[in-house]
């Protein structure tokens, strides 16, 4: 289990994140979606030792993670900007991680580089920029760790690589009970692949939550009545937004969809439609409540 508590961590001026506190349990894939500058690869940067916090604290298995090489030794990191030696093949930097990581499997190792159709002896250096993220996932995936990092994991991969990424990080989750952390600035490409979310906004944690209960617990009504209503017609439901165009309405409910059916039934509405929503709408929705506006580049500003 890793547990992120009240870390702060500043720049100079910069603050990059501010009080932040999560718990990420073992044998999730635990997305984290946010804005250039939010706070993403800060945090993944801390949470695999990279960076010491100012303040607070990372523990992994209840233990520091700052300058413990036990925990380390654990832990596959991807992140957002690649490094490789200098005219090094991935054969080279597998003999490299296979020194440094205990559980390194050679023979997995050469199984992924065949998945991706990558020469393991020809210079990375050479590779295109999808190219060395499928190289460096596939290290990191041979070394076999408890926890897996991806810093934007999908930047430069082509769909058929992108699906193939998932799945060997849903396999390994699965099938040796990993945990895995994805950033991404898409929730499209986190949306059937994690088991929860988080939502990072100028260096703060605005929103965590598991997937399932954001895709059930929100959801989108039309409704309209032959007589005049407003948003006070709907008071006794937990309404995240409402908008009327003529007499047709459209709100947002949070809450246990058949009861909502079942109130608003009883008003004796002429249309009545529930529909579901895109986790980027939930979570749209979700930060207007918040007094955010989640979308041009998740800019604050107010309802």
């Amino acid at each position: 289990m890793i547990e992120v508590n009240n870390i702060t961590k500043k720049f100079g001026s910069f603050t990059a994140l501010d009080n932040v506190t999560c718990t990420i349990p073992e044998g999730c894939i635990y997305g984290m979606v946010g804005s250039n500058g939010a706070g993403k690869s800060t945090l993944l940067r801390l949470i695999s030792g990279v960076y010491r916090p100012d303040a607070g604290e990372v523990l992994i298995d209840g233990e520091p993670v700052w300058e413990n090489e036990t925990v380390k030794a654990q832990i596959g990191f991807v992140p957002d900007e690649l490094y490789f030696l200098s005219g090094a093949s991935m054969t080279r930097m597998a003999e490299l991680y296979k020194a440094a990581f205990p559980r390194f499997d050679q023979k997995r190792f050469r199984e992924l580089a065949d998945a991706f159709g990558l020469d393991t002896k020809k210079s990375i250096g050479t590779f295109s920029k999808g190219m060395k993220r499928q190289a460096s996932t596939a290290l990191a995936l041979a070394c076999c760790p408890k926890y897996l990092f991806f810093d934007e994991t999908f930047d430069g991969l082509d769909p058929i690589m992108r699906t193939l990424v998932k799945k060997l990080i849903c396999n390994d989750v699965i099938e040796r009970k990993a945990t895995a952390i994805i950033t991404s600035h898409s929730l499209r490409e986190l949306e059937d692949t994690c088991d929860q979310l988080a939502l990072l906004h100028k260096g703060g944690l605005v929103l965590q939550s598991d997937v399932q209960n954001l895709k059930t617990s929100l959801f989108k009504v039309q409704i309209a009545f032959n007589r005049d209503f407003d948003r006070d017609t709907f008071r006794e439901l937990n309404l995240l937004h409402y908008t009327r165009h003529g007499s047709v309405a459209s709100i947002i409910v949070r809450g246990d969809r058949e009861q909502t059916v079942a109130i608003l039934q009883s008003k004796m509405p002429v249309l009545l439609d529930v529909l579901p929503l895109t986790l980027e709408e939930v979570f749209t929705y979700e930060m207007e409540a918040l007094g955010y506006i989640f979308d041009d580049g998740m800019k604050e500003g107010t309802k």
